[in-house]
């Protein structure tokens, strides 16, 4: 690499004629297909003896990476027309994160167990999966699933056969390996094909009439279940069955170690649930998408750990303080602690105020070590000289955010189908003020905390001029100056 930009129009045209003869051909370079794996520790604490405490990290030539971001961008415009990606699969698409699948679930969640519904959650882990993809099955899902024919299918066996790796650690490197199922680790492809692999699991699930989630290879199911619904729970343990049976055509498999169950209620409604032969996966506090769950949804268990984390962090960005700028130490504040802070966020609304308290108590000690404010100095104006937005108003900041991408098509359909406009049945002043159609609830802890509920009730509280916004970044300048003033409108 140099950073001569007289070298790119000279490189340029050569890499865009391998390119080009690649897809031409159908035909994926020999040099393109090894993979370097070089194991590294999950955690520092582990034994480094033990093999399974090691994530492969596999590198792929960068040219080759070119070439797979040019197909993946030819694919995925094909796939969107054709409207044939999962739209409950979140994992590596545009407008999807773990953060719009976790809201869309606890949506679901929310207004079952506010309608007086228990539901059961059961979180499933597939083995290794992405290295059991088999090749012959995934042909024949690009083909017949997906409409891939001719030249495009042959580019595709092409980019999956003859693929090696070897393993480096230190100063060695193995001598190397035949790969002769499974996507590869580290491609840019994998991913999207690997989704393509699931398809039909979508469908399993559906005939059941079974609601579920999926990010990648984790996949979330759940039903509500009336009080003593004993019979209730059959078809869920039908779905399962059928799923496994799948799974085993389709060499994959469930990590039973990582399989759990979590059942949502009120504290006399729960032990009453009968889940059968579920009940030993049972779990009081479970980790879902990297996010800490318990059975109340008061996500205290969560927060815990997120102030921890971010005290932590803090402790370690001390040291490192006389080094840096200002403006660089904010900057890595801000990728440290604030994106911990943040992480799903939208999930808090209607949490506890002791639990808000506490991780403010985290962004005021980050403002404290950023300024240099001493420990009882009041802390508020400090944050309104950062410009930071308070705790719960960036809560409300992210609930926002994804109101306005669903109305504005850049967020996930399954989130934008949860809010509807409001149109009067009769002409009244409302009719041009952009509002949202609120839905009713019953309980203010279950139903007033689904997405479908807490964002219009916030949008409807904003002034015209934020809801008429133009643009995405236009909303946000109007939002987070809207926000500010209120949060230190007493200062």
């Amino acid at each position: 690499r140099t950073n001569e930009p007289a070298d790119i129009p000279t490189v340029g045209p050569l890499v865009l004629e391998l390119v080009n003869h690649s897809l031409r051909s159908g035909v994926v370079p020999k040099d393109f297909k090894h993979a370097v794996v070089k194991p590294l520790i999950k955690k520092p604490a582990l034994d480094p003896q033990d093999l399974a405490n090691h994530r492969p990290i596999s590198k792929l030539p960068f040219l080759s990476k070119i070439l797979e971001k040019v197909v993946h961008s030819q694919i995925l415009a094909f796939l969107e027309k054709q409207n044939v990606l999962e739209v409950f699969q979140s994992g590596f698409k545009p407008f999807h994160s773990t953060e719009s699948a976790l809201l869309k679930v606890f949506n679901d969640i929310y207004l079952a167990t506010d309608a007086g519904d228990c539901v059961v959650l059961v979180l499933l882990d597939l083995t290794a999966a992405f290295d059991t993809v088999d090749h012959a099955v995934l042909f024949s899902r690009l083909e017949h699933w997906v409409g891939i024919s001719g030249t495009a299918l042959e580019w595709f066996r092409s980019y999956l056969a003859g693929r090696t790796f070897c393993v480096s650690l230190g100063d060695y490197v193995s001598s190397s390996a035949p790969l002769l199922c499974g996507v590869p680790q580290g491609s840019v492809l994998g991913p999207l094909l690997f989704s393509l692999y699931l398809l039909p699991l979508g469908s399993i699930l559906r005939k059941h009439g079974i609601a579920f989630h999926l990010y990648a290879d984790d996949c979330q199911i759940y039903v509500p279940l009336k009080k003593k619904g004993r019979n209730l729970i059959q078809p869920l343990l039908q779905c399962l069955d059928d799923i496994k049976a799948w799974m085993s055509v389709n060499f994959l498999k469930f990590n039973d170690k990582k399989t759990e169950v979590m059942i949502f209620g009120s504290p006399t409604e729960t032990p009453n649930v009968f889940v059968d032969s579920l009940a030993q996966f049972v779990k009081p506090t479970v980790t879902n998408l990297g996010v800490k769950v318990d059975c109340d949804l008061k996500f205290e268990h969560q927060i815990k750990a997120v102030v921890k984390s971010g005290f932590f962090h803090l402790r370690q960005l001390a040291k490192i303080k006389p080094i840096l700028s200002r403006q660089h130490f904010e900057t890595v504040i801000h990728a440290f602690v604030t994106t911990r802070l943040d992480y799903c966020n939208a999930l808090y609304i209607g949490v506890s105020a002791s639990c808000i308290s506490q991780l403010q108590r985290v962004q005021n000690a980050a403002a404290r070590l950023l300024t240099g404010t001493r420990k009882f100095e009041h802390i508020s104006p400090v944050l309104a000289s950062l410009h930071w937005l308070p705790i719960s108003f960036r809560i409300h900041f992210k609930i926002l955010l994804f109101a306005f991408k669903g109305l504005h098509g850049l967020a996930p359909s399954y989130l934008s189908d949860l809010i509807q406009p409001y149109t009067p049945s009769r002409s009244l002043r409302s009719a041009d003020q952009l509002l949202l159609i609120v839905p009713r609830t019953e309980r203010k802890f279950r139903g007033d905390r689904a997405f479908a509920v807490a964002a219009p009730k916030l949008w409807n509280e904003l002034p015209l001029e934020i809801r008429q916004a133009s643009s995405l970044s236009a909303f946000k300048a109007l939002l987070k100056t809207h926000l500010f003033t209120l949060a230190f409108n007493t200062l």
